[in-house]
Order: C-alpha cells, then structure tokens, then sequence
C-alpha cells in the first residue's frame, strides 16, 4: 500500500497561514485523558496525559495492543493542537497513548532548578523504561513534534540497537534538526513572531523559577532577553551543564545523531516551514540515504506543524496525525522484525 500523499490546502495559503492555522483556527474535540504525575530522580516531576487503550466486549485488554509516546514541542501543552490531533488519532485507531509534559509545561510549574531542554533524553528514557515495564507485550512507537521531535531522534541516536525491544518505530516531524541555524533563522523576518511568543513564555517562567531560586539569573536581565539564542546563553546553557548557546546547540541537534538509529523513523518536514532554513533538510536527506531506518518526506509546502491539506474549508484534513498513523500502523503489524 502505497502511502499518504500531501497536498497542501489552497484555502491555506503559504508557510505562515499552514503554522498558524491550528493554533488560531482549529478547534481538535478534546480528548479525555488520565493524568499521572511521575516523580523522577532529582525530586522533580513529570506530568502524564494517558490515553487507554480500546477495550474488547469482556473488558479486558486486548493482547499486543499498540502503544505510542508522544512528545510535545517547544512550550507546547497538552492543548496544542498538534498533541490533541495526534490523541485523537490514537483513539480512532484504538491504541494508547501517553503524552509526555515537559517539566514546566504542565499544570503548575516543577520543582527542580532547570526546566527542559531540545537535548534533555533522559527524562524520555524514564518514561519508556516506565511504559515498557507495564505494557511489556505491546509494541510501542514514538512520536515527537518540533523540540519533541529533535528529543526523540537524539534518544535513538545514542542508543542505536540498545532500545527496548517493544520499540519498533518512531515519526519525527518538523524537527529543528539544527538548533544554532534554527535559532538564527527565527530570528529574521516575519519568523520573529513565533520567537516572540515562545520568548513571552519563556520570560514569565523565568521571573517565577528565580522566586524559589533567585540565584539562577537576575531579575533585571530577564526582560532584556529578547531571542532565542539570548536565553539559551544566559539560562538554557548554564543550567543543564552547558558552557554556552553554542555549545549546547551544537551537543544536542539531532542532525549529529541520526546516522545511529536502529528503529524504523519516519521523518516529515516541510522544506518551507519557517524554523529552519532549507539547506539543514539537505544535508538530512543526504545522511538518511546512508541510513536505511530512516524513511524521509520533505513536502515544499506544509509550514511548521501544519499540514493542512483538503478540498473543504469545512472540513480541513490534517496530514500530520493521519500520515502518522498510517506509518505506525504498518510497522506496527510488521512486528519486532521491522526493526
């Protein structure tokens, strides 16, 4: 079966109106969710958003039911569109899901000095562990959004064969595959707009981590931050272990890991998605045909997290969720043996 084809919706016109749209026009029906709070090794916390897998006529759960962990992006929440889009997706499809809230982004702010970060794999490791342990039959994937995405390509990366064997597959999608030129092509533009949303975020959950922890940086310098780069050097860095912007752009970009991944990945990117210049989906494209896990689809149009595609202003397909799907759901029936 021959996958998915995208072709962007003519009633969304461009890389920003594709961006946009979910944010400021889709509407995705809620889906109900568990929430679990998972304490982790440093005295902090971790917010899971659990969706149960369908059930059969005697109310017990089916054996070998698929399970997917979801990733959100920069500054995202269980709200963004994206994440409930992919939720209901699951649902329609009958698995599970377990979407993952950054530390921060969740219902209240997290007790530990640092926050997240586009490199921060140990906190997904925890999490798969966890998953693996209670559903220790059923297959599972990945699937991570932006931030979440570059997370989820770093993570495979590193362990290469040493996943856990339920993992069979992953999606990636509009992954920032290089943070340092990623930064500096938000930076420019109309694109300064989507840095000054996630530096409006950011800045207020700065003032409210310095009042537990007022050494962290002082509270005069806070709104003198005004791109992405400046607040990676000044808190990103210095907190989780970094010398600098730099150095932290340059050890947790996924486009270093990639070439090591062991588990069949699809990775969707739209070449005109305003967070990454063009020439960073090249260079992907040219290590991934070294790769043979790595299925690759760089769409021109899509913007960031988009996707909207459909004849019908009344009723828009979403490719991003449905594509996923669709890509699990073949690995999923192919087994262990598609790693």
């Amino acid at each position: 079966m021959s996958p998915l084809s995208y072709r962007p919706a003519w009633w969304v016109p461009g890389a920003h109106a594709q961006t946009l749209w979910g944010k400021l026009v889709r509407r995705p029906r809620p889906v109900f969710t568990r929430v679990e709070r998972w304490e982790t090794p440093d005295d902090d916390f971790l917010e899971i958003h659990r969706l149960d897998a369908a059930r059969g006529l005697t109310g017990s759960r089916a054996a070998r039911t698929p399970r997917v962990v979801i990733l959100h992006g920069l500054e995202g929440t269980v709200r963004s569109h994206y994440a409930q889009g992919l939720l209901g997706e699951m649902r329609r499809r009958g698995w599970g899901a377990d979407l993952v809230i950054w530390r921060s982004c969740g219902s209240e702010p997290n007790r530990a000095r640092r926050f997240y970060h586009s490199g921060e794999t140990i906190d997904l490791a925890l999490v798969i562990d966890r998953v693996t342990r209670e559903f220790p039959d059923d297959p599972l994937a990945l699937v991570g959004v932006s931030l979440g995405g570059n997370v989820l390509l770093k993570y495979l990366g590193e362990r290469g064969r040493e996943v856990p064997r339920q993992l069979v597959a992953a999606v990636a999608i509009s992954v920032p595959f290089d943070l340092a030129r990623g930064s500096a092509y938000i930076n420019r533009g109309f694109s300064k707009i989507y840095q000054k949303y996630f530096m409006d975020s950011l800045k207020r959950k700065t003032h409210e981590k310095v009042t537990r922890y007022p050494d962290l940086i002082a509270r005069d310098r806070i709104d003198t931050l005004t791109t992405l780069q400046e607040f990676d050097d000044a808190m990103t860095a210095p907190i989780h272990g970094f010398a600098d912007a730099q150095a932290y752009y340059a050890d947790s970009s996924a486009i270093r890991y990639i070439q090591r991944i062991q588990v069949n990945t699809l990775l969707l990117n739209a070449v005109d998605d305003p967070f990454l210049p063009p020439d960073v989906l090249d260079e992907v494209r040219r290590i991934a045909a070294g790769n043979r896990c790595l299925s690759v689809e760089f769409p021109e149009k899509g913007g960031h997290a988009g996707f909207v595609s459909g004849w019908n202003p009344f009723s828009p397909v979403y490719f991003l969720e449905r594509r996923t799907g669709e890509f699990l759901a073949t690995r999923f029936a192919a087994g262990s043996e598609s790693r």
